[in-house]
């Protein structure tokens, strides 16, 4: 599965390997190798931050945060605008970046770096309207004026999966708010925050608004910026596991958390259904990213009277996907992120086929270089196997037969996490009642695709704390100031 892809300005890994973004200026220092997981072959180094650099980052957005609280609104909105810009301007250059490190697709890529780039352009137009307060009191003693400030410095912790959209999402809303932060990426794809840095310093960020390290020492580095009472929010997503813990670390400085955390959906196709609607629904839920996304379907409930129907169209789909190198032009389907990833589905598809269920497609890791599993479809799958509690986080979709529309609800909401759900049925009715039932933070009702920059992003149950994007998201980076006024 060789293969060379088309590599210049943005694109190029090296260009992206100066060191960590502190203070405006590049501070070099290597150690951190990053992987092309196509090939498993090294693509560059990157910088690994020390505690000490840590604490550095976190100083120079401390020096940076009284000139950005002080900056207009209208000239934040238009520094996020032009970023939104040249990150449009570049894309097709990011897209192949994140193929490169990530392993995704290019489609998926290029879907990405759209979406995330409008982060951006949403949060430029929402910094010009942080809302605010005028009104009497009951008793009409006083008058209620409420004021949304600044929260400060926030500490920006993102996943591998999404290494420019999960930047965008919490960048944009807390530089629209006022804030300055320091963004920690995960190692595996640390050059996409890199470049977002190159980019935002060209928009004209100023120096310590936007802060870039990479460490392979997460927990020092991280629960030094906690502990530093400086810094007073943490956006982290990633897995619940981590969150707790990170929770637990921030409750020691009363630090505001937002959390987005696991996931475990699961998508409902009831016999009423619109049959190939459902199976392309099913396809983006499922396939977007190889199933590398926490709002990644992770359990598909299909109704008897159409249960054998739907398996032969998703088998007959999911075997026709084009495996091969993220930036290959003709790959549908691309690597996982590392060799341990696809160990662990190949450990959930196994315990499930030795407990009774049977692959109609694929099942089995890829040999050769690179880190590999094939689409693959699971039916009979037991509801008390392991691959119905773990977030598979991968190109593996297991079917489960039901009958009634409680037991549906029932099976779909038997799990720890609450972040999204699917529905699919002509009867409008039907999916909402349904959608009021289930315990999730965002619903997909016939559609397989539910993100977007506009509307709230979060879970419930283990799934997370807050909401990123829309007109809420903005506020997470902001505390309310309330003025009792006698005129």
């Amino acid at each position: 599965m060789t293969f060379q892809a088309k590599i210049s300005g943005y694109a190029d890994p090296a260009l992206h390997a100066e060191g960590l973004y502190i203070g405006g200026a590049w501070h070099a220092g290597g150690g951190i190798p990053v992987a092309d997981p196509s090939t498993g072959g090294r693509l560059a180094e990157v910088a690994d931050a020390s505690v000490a650099d840590a604490i550095r980052a976190v100083d120079a957005a401390d020096a940076a945060a009284a000139g950005w609280r002080a900056t207009p609104a209208r000239t934040r909105s238009e520094i996020l605008r032009r970023w939104f810009e040249l990150m449009t301007a570049h894309a097709e250059e990011l897209a192949v970046l994140i193929s490169l490190e990530n392993g995704k697709a290019l489609p998926d890529a290029r879907g990405e770096v759209a979406y995330a780039a409008e982060f951006f352009r949403w949060y430029a137009e929402e910094a010009t309207r942080i809302p605010g307060e005028f009104r009497r009191t009951p008793s009409g003693s006083h008058t209620i004026l409420v004021d949304h400030e600044p929260i400060g410095i926030a500490v920006l912790i993102t996943p591998w999966n999404f290494p420019a959209a999960m930047a965008t999402r919490k960048i944009g809303p807390a530089l629209a708010a006022g804030c300055t932060v320091v963004l920690k990426p995960a190692s595996e794809t640390p050059l996409t925050a890199y470049a977002m840095a190159r980019l935002g310093a060209e928009a004209g960020v100023p120096a310590g608004v936007v802060n870039v390290l990479t460490t392979t020492k997460p927990g020092p580095v991280t629960n030094a910026m906690l502990s530093d009472p400086r810094v007073r929010k943490l956006s982290f997503t990633g897995s619940t596991g981590i969150g707790r813990t990170l929770l637990a670390e921030a409750s020691k400085t009363v630090v505001s958390c937002s959390m987005e955390l696991g996931g475990n959906a699961p998508f409902i196709v009831f016999d009423d259904a619109d049959l190939e609607a459902a199976l392309d629904g099913a396809m983006i839920a499922k396939m977007r990213n190889a199933g590398e996304a926490c709002t990644a379907a992770n359990r598909f409930y299909v109704q008897e009277g159409i249960h054998d129907a739907f398996v032969a169209g998703l088998t007959g789909r999911m075997a026709a996907l084009r495996i091969g190198p993220g930036a290959a032009p003709q790959t549908q389907c691309g690597p996982m992120i590392t060799r341990k990833a696809v160990e662990k589905i190949d450990r959930l598809v196994s315990d499930a086929v030795a407990a009774g269920a049977r692959a109609t497609t694929g099942g089995k890791p890829l040999s050769g270089d690179g880190f590999f599993y094939p689409p693959t479809v699971l039916v009979d799958v037991p509801v008390d196997a392991a691959i119905a509690r773990e977030e598979i986080f991968g190109p593996v979709a297991p079917v489960y037969r039901f009958r009634t529309d409680d037991e549906a609800i029932r099976l779909a909401n038997d799990t720890e996490y609450g972040l999204a759900a699917y529905v699919y049925s002509r009867d409008l009715k039907r999916a909402l009642q349904a959608g009021k039932r289930l315990e999730a933070g965002m619903l997909g009702i016939n559609r397989g695709l539910m993100s977007d920059p506009a509307a709230p992003f979060g879970g419930v149950k283990q799934s997370g704390l807050g909401r990123e994007g829309g007109v809420t998201g903005i506020l997470e980076f902001m505390e309310p100031k309330y003025y009792a006024v006698d005129y």
